[in-house]
This record gives structure tokens, C-alpha cells and sequence, in this order.
């Protein structure tokens, strides 16, 4: 199997975390979505990442997709079992990626209008979400163990990612959002080679 992904991505990130973490067994393919490659496009249309393209059968997109898949082939050992800490465990994964949704619409404002064209009001909106979405979880932190779950990689994705493309923005204020990656990287060491990187 193959996750055609990109070093940048964080929803690509999450997934390649998250295979790492289970042992599942795929490798990843780097592509770049701007050249619309063939085998992206012909494994989905959208020609997004990442997709998970296994030996036989259908290709599996988005990254919720992809999470929710993986799941089901380790016989859910990627998500709680109990389902109150399941759905707090989605929660934080829609939350992240929500916030993931919404910086991406900060760079691709930034980098695809011409600079006389770039709606300001546009990336305000969108940092007002990023940035309560980021004190909420710094109020509410998850219990990060050996077990992680879903949640935990969206997390280390995100961060990651405002590593990446919003260092010095985003760190004020929010001493626990930015002293988590080391607690997580306890449990997964291979935090700092498989996290957004240019």
C-alpha cells in the first residue's frame, strides 16, 4: 500500500503518524499537487492528500477517511473504545483540522492572489478561528499516555505545521499547547521525522 502525501502537509502528517504508530503497512510516495501528477489524480479526483492507495480495491481519501479505515484494519486500536473518550478523541481531531482548514486558507490567501488583490477581512476571519480554537486547547489539554489515539496525531500535525509556517505567531500566551510535542514525542518518538517539514 501507498500514502501519496507531501512533507508539508499536516493532514498527510496525521496519517503517516499514524500509520507509523500502529505499524501499518504502507509506504509513503511524496507528490506535488501543483503538478496534479497522474497517479494522484487517478487515485483521486479532487487530486488532494493525502490518499491511502492499497494493493487491490478502491483508493481512500481524506485523512478522516484514511484515520477511520486504519482504525477498522487494527481492530481499533487508533481510537478509544469507550465512547465517550471515542467521541472526545474525534472532537480534537475535527478541532484540529479545523484549525488546519482554516491556516491553509491563510497561505493560500497569501501565496495565489496578487498582493494588491489579498482580502485582509479574509485573514482575520480566519486567525479569530485559529486563534480561539487554540486557546481551547491549551484550556483543555488532552491526557497524552502511551495509548494515543487519533486526536493526539491531529495535535502533533497542527502543531507541527504552526512550527512550519506560523513560528512566533501563534506561541504567546499558550505555554501548554507549546510545551506539548515534547510530552507527545515521549510516546512517539518519531515526532520530529514524520511532522510538517519544508
Amino acid at each position: 500500500m501507498k500514502i501519496l502525501c507531501s512533507p508539508a502537509s499536516p493532514y498527510s502528517a496525521k496519517v503517516r503518524m499514524a500509520a507509523r504508530y500502529l505499524d501499518f503497512p504502507a509506504t509513503s510516495e511524496m507528490v506535488k499537487t501543483d503538478e496534479k501528477p497522474d497517479l494522484l489524480i487517478a487515485n483521486n479526483p479532487l487530486g488532494r492528500i493525502p490518499v491511502l492507495v492499497p494493493d487491490e480495491g478502491k483508493a481512500i481519501y481524506d485523512s478522516v477517511v484514511i484515520m477511520q479505515y486504519m482504525n477498522r484494519q487494527s481492530k481499533g486500536r487508533l481510537y478509544p473504545r469507550n465512547a465517550e473518550k471515542r467521541t472526545e478523541a474525534e472532537v480534537l481531531e475535527a478541532l484540529c483540522d479545523g484549525i488546519i482548514d482554516s491556516l491553509i486558507a491563510i497561505i493560500y490567501e497569501r501565496r495565489y492572489r496578487p498582493e494588491e488583490t489579498i482580502h485582509q477581512g479574509w485573514i482575520d476571519r480566519h486567525w479569530e478561528k485559529v486563534t480561539r480554537g487554540l486557546d481551547y486547547i491549551n484550556d483543555n489539554m488532552p491526557k497524552t499516555g502511551k495509548a494515543l489515539h487519533g486526536g493526539h496525531f491531529a495535535l502533533a500535525a497542527l502543531i507541527g505545521y504552526l512550527d512550519l509556517r506560523f513560528a512566533g505567531q501563534w506561541e504567546k500566551g499558550r505555554r501548554k499547547l507549546k510545551a506539548w510535542p515534547q510530552k507527545f514525542e515521549r510516546f512517539f518518538p518519531d515526532y520530529v521525522a514524520l511532522k510538517p517539514q519544508a
